[in-house]
């Protein structure tokens, strides 16, 4: 179902382009985790069901959840993506994409478009987690783009159809986001970055980390050292070290 887009008077895509997705399934966290053997041996599990209550996180989607078959890896990182974070970003993108992982990301500005199209150009699958239900786009410019995820690849959203959207939305965004993946890799964050809620979460539920070797030596961030002390946290090099630690 490609729409024709809509778009503003700076020719933009708006938000009144976007069509959500006509059947949309349900499934809890703890199930899907089960299912593609992804469950959490840390604390962070158990931490991110408790923040719902008794109840378990239900996860609601649209698109292909057999994708999670795949190794998965997250790239994520910041709005305000720098000409060379764009370059990164799209390489490891592509390189993922090419080397049958999927590539997972937020459908934010920034790093996490850049993510998810660069591995649509490779010939790759995506997989997009968002803070809004399924029924809304944010922001409104990547409406062709959730289109195109949800009908070809896969959208997960943590929040149903009718939810409220709230700035604490994202931060559970990504937490969702960290425990489906293999490995999540940040290529620009600042320290006050809400990609931050990200790599705390795969500290927690025992999930690799790495942090782009330019991020780790940027003098003007400090929260690299805080993360890389443990043992599944790494500076990324090279691709080829990501792909070796989440075959093993």
């Amino acid at each position: 179902m490609k729409a024709g887009a809509a778009t503003t008077s700076k020719g933009k895509q708006s938000a009144s382009s976007y069509v959500g997705p006509e059947h949309t399934r349900t499934a809890t966290l703890q199930e899907v985790l089960h299912r593609f053997g992804r469950s959490a041996n840390g604390t962070g599990q158990a931490d991110l069901l408790r923040s719902y209550g008794e109840r378990d996180t239900f996860l609601y989607f649209a698109g292909d959840l057999r994708l999670l078959e795949k190794p998965t890896v997250s790239i994520v990182g910041t709005r305000q993506i720098s000409p060379e974070g764009i370059r990164r970003a799209a390489k490891l993108a592509r390189q993922l994409a090419e080397s049958e992982v999927l590539v997972m990301s937020g459908l934010a500005r920034g790093v996490d478009t850049v993510a998810h199209t660069s591995a649509l150009e490779a010939g790759g699958h995506t997989a997009a987690v968002i803070g809004t239900p399924v029924d809304r786009v944010y922001p409104a410019e990547n409406a062709e783009l959730q289109m195109e995820i949800y009908n070809r690849h896969l959208l997960i959203s943590p929040f149903n159809v009718g939810e409220q959207v709230y700035k604490s939305n994202f931060p559970a965004r990504n937490k969702v986001m960290a425990v489906l993946s293999d490995a999540t890799v940040i290529v620009e964050a600042s320290d006050t970055s809400g990609t931050l809620h990200q790599a705390a979460e795969c500290q927690r539920n025992d999930r690799w980390l790495f942090i782009m070797k330019s991020v780790a030596e940027d003098r003007s961030v400090t929260w690299p050292s805080k993360f890389l002390k443990h043992p599944k946290t790494r500076v990324l090099t090279d691709t080829s070290e990501l792909l070796e630690a989440i075959r093993k």
